[in-house]
């Protein structure tokens, strides 16, 4: 059983139910430490469509006083955490930086959403007229970034390490069968083992429809190959997504041998057993 679930959004960004009762709602599915993982700011530039910058960048301030209260409440009952969804950007790394130095955070969720200026994973009409290599150098990037990320030391854990499969799936699965491209993503996977941070396997994807977590399966098995750590999260945006999927996550991870998950209390590395 999965009893910790480290990623959350609420509705100071683009999710829609308040702190009080997304807390409330993984206490009552029997979550013993619940992370709080609120989108991070951007610099100026990179949005999407429809964004929710100026809701957050108002809202934050209130966001942080209400994870606490949250903390306050289930004190000895279950673990609320403090943490944050950095968007990486390579250009803009100094900007990450003081982000994720702000507030004393338990733990940082990297993300990668844009390349360039453009949010990738904002609308699958924007995918739908790419051709064959042009898909496949956007997956080969957002794995260069991937890489880049996990070196900047900022980060304890990678979100959605295949996000960039969201409109894309079967092209993306055809890329993987390429060496190559699972030599870009063994590295970046390396990487992240090698600057102590976890990989999330999210449910997120099971409710978007793709028929598999992220990641997939040939991540997984390269994961587990270098004994790379992994967190659940459901990327929740309404109570009703705390802890969705959790049975099917855990019989997927155990297929791969794993059977503890780890969670991070002031960004150090705890492990938890899920089996």
């Amino acid at each position: 059983m999965i009893t910790a679930d480290l990623h959350s959004h609420t509705l100071y960004s683009h999710a829609k139910d308040t702190v009080e009762a997304m807390a409330a709602a993984a206490f009552a599915k029997g979550l013993a430490v619940f992370g709080f993982s609120e989108h991070s700011l951007r610099p100026a530039g990179y949005r999407y469509a429809t964004d929710y910058q100026e809701k957050l960048a108002a809202g934050f301030p209130s966001y942080i006083e209400e994870v606490r209260a949250e903390q306050e409440r289930y004190r000895g009952k279950m673990r609320v955490l403090l943490a944050l969804e950095q968007d990486y950007i390579p250009a803009e790394e100094d900007f990450a930086r003081a982000a994720c130095a702000a507030q004393p955070f338990d733990y940082v969720i990297g993300g990668l959403h844009f390349q360039g200026h453009w949010g990738f994973d904002g609308s699958a009409a924007e995918w739908a007229d790419l051709s064959p290599a042009a898909c496949e150098t956007h997956f080969a990037r957002y794995y260069e970034d991937l890489e880049r990320m996990a070196r900047t030391g900022l980060f304890q854990i990678a979100a959605h390490p295949d996000l960039v499969k969201l409109f894309k799936k079967d092209a993306f699965h055809a890329w993987l069968e390429k060496p190559e491209s699972l030599a870009l993503v063994e590295k970046a996977l390396v990487a992240m083992k090698e600057c102590g941070m976890a990989m999330e396997v999210s449910s997120a994807a099971l409710r978007k429809g793709l028929g598999e977590p992220y990641p997939a399966p040939p991540l997984m098995r390269c994961a587990a190959s270098i004994n790379l750590p992994i967190s659940f999260g459901s990327d929740s945006h309404a109570t009703g997504d705390v802890a969705f999927g959790f049975d099917e996550l855990a019989a997927y991870a155990k297929s791969f041998g794993y059977t503890q998950s780890v969670w991070f209390e002031q960004r150090v590395m705890q492990f938890r057993s899920f089996i």
